[in-house]
């Protein structure tokens, strides 16, 4: 059967590219004939991923942008469009983390989480829908969380986020249905980055404490980023408007569905 959303020669935009998940969708995308713009806060691993890019021959723009730059990414599609002409799939992967239980954290930590894992995600859509509106098929592909299904304890800032960014994309999907632009979220489980080792972390934690929790959460990470891709890259193509990713998200995403209230119990007792 033919894909749905052809990646070959498609215009896509990838933030959060310069490592983990984004980096691995890049060269995925690079892999199947995709052209590129790269966008991360990291301008070393921008230029990572910008070198194995084009070591694949694909024509690639980086930019070293936050994305809770407010005027930048406002910016973003005149310079993209001025590079490449108009955009065809817009992948908001960037993401962070933050460690602790709600009463642990500051709220500033928590409004800086949600700038990135959810503002972010609304900003760029905003300011790329025109030109994805005129395209005669188009993608939006939004990174939600195992934790966008499930929400468990000491993640009240990163679920939140996730969650938000599911009912946006499920909202977002609903409203172009029946157009040319698709939407799709996804739900990556343990996937191997450094997104937990570098998560922000509540100033009434004692460390002993945070570093204990960091190799707990470690020790679920198994699915290669590679992989994670190849997966989210073929529920593009089939334009699938979920993408669950890996086993345990599969696993839990099953668990929630038949115990909406009570997952976490039967699923806190696995994890032990």
């Amino acid at each position: 059967m033919a894909d749905a959303f052809p990646l070959h020669d498609r215009l896509a935009l990838v933030t959060g590219a310069g490592g983990g998940i984004g980096a691995a969708l890049a060269l995925g995308l690079a892999r199947k004939g995709a052209r590129l713009v790269l966008v991360d806060r990291d301008p070393d691993g921008l230029a990572r991923s910008e070198a194995a890019v084009r070591a694949l021959g694909r024509d690639v723009s980086t930019h070293a942008v936050d994305v809770t730059d407010v005027e930048r990414i406002a910016a973003l599609p005149e310079a993209v469009a001025a590079r490449h002409g108009p955009l065809d799939l817009l992948v908001n992967n960037a993401g962070v983390a933050l460690a602790g239980r709600f009463a642990d954290v500051e709220l500033s930590d928590f409004d800086w989480l949600m700038d990135v894992n959810f503002r972010a995600v609304v900003r760029m859509t905003h300011a790329f829908l025109p030109m994805l509106e005129s395209r005669p098929a188009a993608q939006i592909v939004n990174l939600s969380s195992l934790y966008g299904l499930i929400a468990p304890p000491g993640q009240a800032a990163y679920a939140a986020s996730k969650f938000a960014v599911r009912g946006f994309s499920e909202a977002l999907r609903h409203e172009y249905a029946g157009t040319s632009l698709g939407v799709s979220v996804v739900h990556p489980g343990g996937v191997a980055t450094s997104i937990a080792r570098n998560a922000r972390v509540g100033p009434r934690l004692d460390p002993a404490e945070v570093a204990s929790g960091k190799a707990a959460v470690e020790r679920h990470l198994r699915l290669s980023p590679e992989a994670a891709a190849e997966r989210i890259l073929r529920g593009i193509a089939r334009r699938e408007p979920r993408i669950i990713v890996g086993r345990d998200a599969a696993q839990v995403a099953l668990i929630q569905r038949l115990m909406p209230v009570r997952y976490w119990s039967l699923i806190a007792r696995a994890m032990e």
